[in-house]
Formats: C-alpha cells, sequence, structure tokens
C-alpha cells in the first residue's frame, strides 16, 4: 500500500467505486480529502456518456462532493473527439442521452438520421425497437457502428442495468457488423485521461469496480490497477479472469486509511 499512497496521479471510475445512483459510496469523501490533502491528481475517468462533466460535477455536489469540472473526462467526450479526428464535420445519428448529443455537438458533428457516416450507441433511456430498427438499417445502408463503451451492465441501487454493450449487441446481430468502442478498455481513452492527469504511467494508478473495463485497460496500459469490491466485479468473478489487479479493496476508503 506505501506504493500505491506514493502515486501522484489517480484515474477513478464512478459508478460502483464512488456512488450507486444517488447513494454516495462509503470512504468516497475520505478519499477526495486524501487526493486534496496529499496534493494528488485525479481525474473521474468513466465510461458512462449519460452526463456532461457538469452534470457529474453537479451530481457529486448534491451528494457531498465539491470536485471541478476539469476532474472528469467521460467516454462521450473521448468519441466526440475520436469522430471529429476520424472525419472532421462528420454526422451521426445518435442513441444516447444528453451528454453524448452535447458531447458531439461541441466536436462538430452533427445529427443525420438519413443517410449519417456513423451510428453511435451510448447508454438510453429512449432505446426502443423503433431506435432499433433505424440503426440496423443506417448501418446496413453504410453507416458505421461506434459505442462509448464496451460495458454490458452498469450497477444501479438495487440490482444492475444494461449498458452500451448490451444495447448495441442486436446492431451488431442484425447487420453483421462489429462495433468498435472507444471507452475502456481502449487505449485512446486511457492515453488522453493520463494526458489530462498531467502524469506519467508509472506515477499513475486506476480505481475501479470491473475486471473487463478499469482492470484490463490499466494492465494493457502499464498501469498499477485497484481493484474494489463496491460494484459489478466480486471476488468470485474475479476468478474467471486470466489476470489479476495489483491491489484488490472492499472499497476506495481503505486507501487513504491503510
Amino acid at each position: 500500500m506505501d506504493n500505491l499512497q506514493s502515486k501522484k496521479g489517480f484515474l477513478c471510475d464512478m459508478d460502483g467505486v464512488i456512488y450507486h445512483g444517488n447513494r454516495l459510496l462509503p470512504g468516497a469523501k475520505e478519499l477526495v480529502d486524501w487526493f486534496r490533502r496529499e496534493g494528488k491528481s485525479f481525474l473521474f475517468l468513466t465510461n458512462s456518456s449519460e452526463r456532461s462533466p457538469r452534470e457529474l460535477q453537479q451530481k457529486l455536489s448534491r451528494l457531498g462532493l465539491d470536485v471541478k469540472e476539469d476532474h472528469f473526462y467521460t467516454s462521450a467526450l473521448a468519441t466526440a473527439a475520436f469522430l471529429a479526428k476520424q472525419q472532421p464535420g462528420a454526422s451521426a445519428y445518435v442513441i444516447g442521452e444528453a451528454g453524448l448529443i452535447n458531447a458531439l455537438y461541441e466536436a462538430g458533428i452533427t445529427m443525420n438520421d438519413v443517410n449519417p457516416d456513423y451510428v453511435v450507441v451510448g447508454e438510453a433511456r429512449t432505446y426502443n425497437l423503433s431506435t432499433l430498427e433505424k440503426a440496423v438499417n443506417l448501418v446496413i445502408g453504410g453507416a458505421r457502428l461506434v459505442g462509448t463503451n464496451p460495458d454490458v451492465t452498469g450497477p444501479i441501487d438495487g440490482g444492475i442495468s444494461p449498458a452500451t454493450g448490451a444495447l448495441i449487441a442486436p446492431i451488431e446481430m442484425a447487420t453483421g457488423s462489429k462495433a468498435y468502442f472507444v471507452g475502456k478498455p481502449n487505449p485512446l481513452m486511457m492515453r488522453e485521461g493520463l494526458n489530462l492527469l498531467g502524469t506519467r504511467r508509472e506515477e499513475s494508478a486506476i480505481i475501479g469496480d470491473r475486471m473487463d473495463t478499469d482492470i484490463v485497460s490499466g494492465i494493457e496500459s502499464g498501469i498499477d490497477t485497484v481493484l474494489v469490491l463496491s460494484g459489478v466485479t466480486d471476488e468470485a468473478t474475479m476468478k474467471r479472469f486470466a489476470y489479476r489487479p495489483h491491489y484488490i479493496l472492499n472499497g476506495v476508503g481503505e486507501i487513504p486509511r491503510s
């Protein structure tokens, strides 16, 4: 733990790590207070594409955590940056929430439900058969399929909710097209996270609750990994994976206390 506590920068997931739904998890406030007290660089690096950094900042504020907006980077922002670099001025048909749509607009991506360059899928409360049919036929017509992240589920109060990976799977199956996922564990998002953090990978650690995104992304990027058992992955499911995190903790509160 001395090695972990000596790190200069921390990439921290949110769902299942800092909060569940609208409930702040134990130790979250202590972790943020420790970051500040010790002068650590920290960035909330989330695969969720529903909310903008401002909305995430306001959500944490409602839960009792005061964190500035520039401490958040989402898969929506990463997806928008990726599309803007791939094809500046492109258009997209989007299945997603305001955080994703606004990020695309700000990156110069316009909305198009007739002949878009891309079909982009994120977490979506408006997902239904009509949007699914539209997406399928646009991909068959030549639009490229992009997902904000590959997460199949996400933690909510009282259980789990289908996430982007689950929502995009029917489109892949119906079209025979494989989606490109921008969020963790894609190295694109990890590299941008480190750039925003301002630390080298050897000086950094990633904290997350998922073996299949947070932990594997850290391992493949050469960053020390911390698995917390407060979210999706528990000790039983962890054993199914061929790789292991550097640290296994019950929650983030154990980091400053140890």
